[in-house]
């Protein structure tokens, strides 16, 4: 029966060493997250370092997590535009129409200081 030596599953200590290469795909991946990141898992020879590997999966975690918060919020905010520019449009058209508008809190601000 013969013995066939086991693979070593470990990095060698050299693979464990990042390089100036690894260090800078590192920052990269977390700079224009998520789009290197994805780029990077294409590259054989760079999603198999250590090094790359570990922050490129932070990476893209990331980038895709803060990509839908900030889409959200985006939505979110732009919603809260839209409605308020749907409103002003309405107060246009009934001032248009000769009526007084009455705006909560802003009307009785206004009066109070006497501007109107």
């Amino acid at each position: 029966m013969s013995e066939e030596p086991m693979m070593n599953e470990e990095p060698t200590m050299s693979e464990m060493e990042p390089t100036s290469d690894d260090k800078l795909f590192a920052a990269l991946a977390y700079i224009f997250s998520p789009l290197v990141p994805i780029i990077i898992l294409f590259l054989d020879d760079k999603k198999n370092r250590p090094f790359i590997r570990a922050h490129n999966v932070q990476a893209l975690v990331v980038g895709l997590v803060l990509g839908v918060v900030l889409s959200f919020l985006a939505v979110f905010t732009c919603g809260v535009s839209t409605l308020g520019w749907l409103v002003m449009l309405y107060w246009a058209y009934k001032a248009f129409q000769g009526e007084i508008v009455e705006i909560p809190v802003i009307t009785d601000f206004v009066k109070g200081q006497g501007w109107a």
